[in-house]
């Protein structure tokens, strides 16, 4: 028999695969889930026995969440990574990790195929399509949902047909959970216009009144919350989630362009996500340069565009990473978030590499390392040429 590995997650999509894959193709397969952050133990359990009872050969459960964040999450926290200026990518570098774990898998296996679950409406098909022709050139992919132009309908009645028991009722909500912030989508989603009900979101708001972080950040990374330092940056992230989602904040809609052309709404909350970039940021503004801010940005904007559409092998990826790795040796620091009911606000930073230091004076008050004959020289050169420009203009138009 032929080897097939399926990506799965154990909804419909993906419980459709294994019987069709198996029962009507003839395929051994093998499915394996890869942990971004979204499982817990007893889900991914659940998830285990579901694979097997449907008549898989073999199921995986690949725990990515410290890699997820080496490979990506840190790179779009280097960058301060908002797609749009709103959202954190939180499914877009997702797929991309899990794609690159089951394509792993596959060379492993020495599989003849590989299969995911992903319909042709949306980004997913592609970012695993790439990935998996870039990682095992040639191999077959096979894409059951995609191909067949099945409705949800279609697939449950298949379903049934073959005896499968799971249940078939639709969430109002689709949920995609994982370290870097959880996607919601429902109707109101679908259109230009609408907000998501208090009672779509996976995270309720129990805290209320105002509270304080302090996030420590050492060359970029956040190692410590409120002095309560992390071995790895990835539980510090979710530690922070646990303090920060109960306030609601990081909740929005984004619009965007998705990799097909169309235009696409999803909610997202992100509390820990949104809450790191804003202090990472305000961190950056304090103990970079103005040209190091200036190009972090064009680059880092390419970065996260790049990474959205699945360009995630592109090895310009690699050098704008040794960049942004470079421009973080002296993004160390505590940073002060003031957290309140959907909202939070970055109170201010301590720094030993702070570039506002009192030492060189202050700002609109008083100045220590130059004089006021120095400013009066600098701006006669600094505007040179700009001023020559303008007595040739004149001296041509009389």
């Amino acid at each position: 028999m032929k080897k097939v590995v399926l990506g799965f997650s154990g909804g419909l999509d993906t419980t459709f695969c294994v019987k069709h894959l198996g029962e009507d193709k003839g395929y051994e397969v093998h499915s394996v889930i890869v942990n971004t952050g979204g499982f817990s133990e007893e889900e991914l359990k659940k998830i285990e026995a579901h694979a097997y009872k449907l008549g898989v050969k073999t199921h995986t459960t690949v725990d990515a969440v410290k890699g997820y964040y080496d490979k990506m999450i840190k790179y779009l926290v280097f960058g301060n990574v908002l797609k749009n200026n709103t959202y954190p990518l939180s499914v877009s570098a997702e797929r991309l990790v899990q794609a690159l774990h089951i394509a792993e898998h596959a060379k492993v296996l020495k599989a003849d195929a590989v299969a995911h679950g992903s319909t042709g409406a949306g980004n997913d098909q592609v970012r695993f399509d790439m990935v998996f022709n870039i990682v095992l050139p040639g191999i077959e992919i096979i894409t059951p949902i995609r191909d067949l132009k099945l409705s949800r309908e279609a697939e449950i009645e298949y379903l049934k047909g073959k005896g499968v028991e799971m249940n078939f009722e639709k969430a109002a909500y689709s949920i995609n959970k994982g370290l870097w912030g959880t996607s919601v989508g429902g109707r109101e989603t679908l259109s230009s216009k609408g907000l998501l009900p208090e009672e779509a979101w996976p995270t309720q708001v129990t805290k209320k009144g105002a509270e304080e972080v302090k996030l420590h950040f050492e060359k970029g990374e956040l190692t410590a919350v409120n002095d309560k330092t992390f071995a790895h940056s990835a539980e510090a992230i979710q530690y922070l989630q646990t303090i920060a989602g109960a306030y609601g904040v990081g909740r929005d809609i984004h619009v965007g362009d998705t990799i097909i052309g169309i235009k696409g709404r999803v909610g997202f909350e992100a509390a820990a996500p949104m809450v790191i970039i804003k202090a990472h940021h305000a961190l950056e503004k304090h103990v970079l340069t103005k040209w190091q801010l200036s190009w972090k940005d064009n680059i880092a904007n390419f970065y996260g565009n790049w990474m959205h559409e699945g360009q995630i092998m592109d090895p310009v990826m690699r050098d704008i990473e040794a960049f942004l790795q470079s421009s973080q040796a002296n993004v160390t620091g505590d940073v002060f978030v003031q957290l309140q009911p959907y909202y939070f606000q970055v109170i201010g930073i301590e720094s030993k590499y702070d570039l506002m230091n009192s030492k060189f004076g202050k700002y609109g008050e008083m100045n220590n390392g130059w004089t006021g004959e120095d400013v009066r020289g600098f701006t006669k050169i600094f505007g040179n040429q700009t001023a020559m420009f303008h007595m040739v203009k004149e001296s041509n138009e009389q």
